[in-house]
């Protein structure tokens, strides 16, 4: 005698083969498909170059923004005196 689960997957199985038996797929199904994936992996690329060219140019935009807010004086990095110059002393040579 067979078990429940097992009667059950037999029969699931056999109403599927049914089923497939009576699909018959279209000619050019492939070459459909295909082209469709194709043009959403060309609208892809084209959305993904596009936001990677607004990315750029907002990161532009604002180095320049923020470069334009710099005071135009020279920034002190130090505050230490300058260093002063000294000379060697010449040494005479008889």
């Amino acid at each position: 005698m067979t078990s429940g689960p097992a009667l059950s997957g037999d029969q699931l199985r056999a109403a599927l083969d049914a089923l497939t038996d009576g699909v018959q797929p279209a000619p050019d199904a492939y070459q459909r498909v295909r082209r469709e994936w194709r043009r959403r992996e060309r609208r892809r690329r084209r959305i993904v170059a596009t936001l990677m060219a607004v990315l750029f140019v907002c990161a532009d935009a604002v180095g320049l923004w923020a470069l334009n807010q710099a005071d135009d004086r020279p920034h002190v990095i130090f505050n230490d005196p300058a260093p002063s110059q000294r000379q060697a002393p010449a040494i005479d040579t008889p």
